[in-house]
C-alpha cells in the first residue's frame, strides 16, 4: 500500500507541504493515515522548515475517521488523534489548504492549524452525531475557538454544514479563494512566516496559544515580558534594527 501522506521539502527547504494522498478512501483519518502524518510532521519540523502547509488530493479534504478502523478498532482512540495532534502541537506555523470536504474528524485536521484557507469547494460538515458518535479530539473546543458557540452549535448540534465562502465570512477560514489560487496563497503565507527569525515566530506562537488562558491585561502584558525582552536581546534584533536605522539614513540624504 502507498504511503496515505506525502511530505515534500521546498527545494530551498524553508517550507513544507503535506498532503493526504489516499482519494481512493476519501483520505478517512484510518490508524495507517494517522501514524503517517505525524511521520510526516516529524520529517518537516526536523528539517527545520519555517513553516507546514497542510492539503489534500482532491475531491476530498478528508471524510473523517476511517469506517473500517472504527468498526474494527487498531488502536485507542487517543492514538488515533496523533496525526492531527501532531499537527497542533508543531512548533511553526502551520496553514490548511483545505480544497474539499473537510467531514467529522476530518474537521479535526483543519482545525489543528494556525490558519486555514479555502476554496468554494470547500465543505465543513460536522456529521459526528449523524454517526451515533460524540465529537472528539478536542473538536468542540477547537471549532468554538473559531466561530463562537452559537456556531459551533449550528454545526454540531443541527447539523447546518457550510461552504467556502460562508466558513471565511463566519471566521472558521481565513480566506476564501478560487481554487486555482489556494495552494499558491497557502504557500506564500507560509514563506513569509519562515523569512522571519525562527526562534522569534516559535516563541511568539507560543505566547500566542498561552494567551487563551489569560483573562486580564495586567496578565497578558507580563506573558508577553519576557519573551519580548529575550527578542530584544537577540542578534537578528540587532541585526535588523541596524539595517533599519542604514535605511532611514539612506531615505533622509537621498
Amino acid at each position: 500500500m502507498a504511503d496515505p501522506v506525502r511530505c515534500e521539502i521546498s527545494p530551498a527547504g524553508d517550507t513544507a507541504t503535506i498532503t493526504l494522498d489516499d482519494p481512493a478512501h476519501r483520505n478517512a483519518l484510518s490508524y495507517a493515515m494517522a501514524l503517517a502524518l505525524v511521520a510526516a510532521v516529524d520529517r518537516a519540523v526536523a528539517a527545520e522548515v519555517g513553516a507546514i502547509v497542510v492539503t489534500a488530493t482532491p475531491p476530498v479534504f478528508c471524510a473523517g475517521g476511517s469506517v473500517d478502523d472504527l468498526l474494527e478498532p487498531k488502536a485507542p482512540l487517543e492514538e488515533m488523534y496523533a496525526g492531527f495532534l501532531a499537527l497542533a502541537d508543531a512548533p511553526v506555523p502551520t496553514i490548511a489548504a483545505v480544497n474539499g470536504a473537510a467531514v467529522g474528524a476530518g474537521t479535526n485536521v483543519a482545525l489543528a492549524c494556525d490558519v486555514i484557507l479555502c476554496s468554494p469547494a470547500a465543505r465543513f460538515e460536522a456529521r459526528w452525531l449523524d454517526v451515533g458518535i460524540h465529537p472528539g479530539g478536542g473538536n468542540l473546543w477547537r471549532l468554538r475557538e473559531r466561530v463562537g458557540r452559537q456556531a459551533a452549535a449550528a454545526l454540531v448540534l443541527f447539523g447546518e454544514s457550510v461552504d467556502g465562502e460562508d466558513a471565511a465570512r463566519l471566521g472558521l477560514a481565513w480566506r476564501c479563494v478560487p481554487e486555482a489560487e489556494l495552494l499558491d496563497l497557502a504557500l506564500a503565507l507560509a514563506r513569509r512566516a519562515a523569512a522571519r527569525p525562527h526562534d522569534l515566530v516559535e516563541a511568539t506562537k507560543r505566547t500566542l496559544d498561552a494567551s487563551a488562558a489569560v483573562t486580564t491585561s495586567a496578565d497578558a502584558v507580563a506573558l508577553e515580558l519576557g519573551p519580548q525582552r529575550a527578542s530584544m536581546e537577540s542578534d537578528a534584533f540587532r541585526s535588523r534594527l541596524a539595517e533599519l536605522r542604514a535605511k532611514l539614513g539612506r531615505d533622509r540624504t537621498g
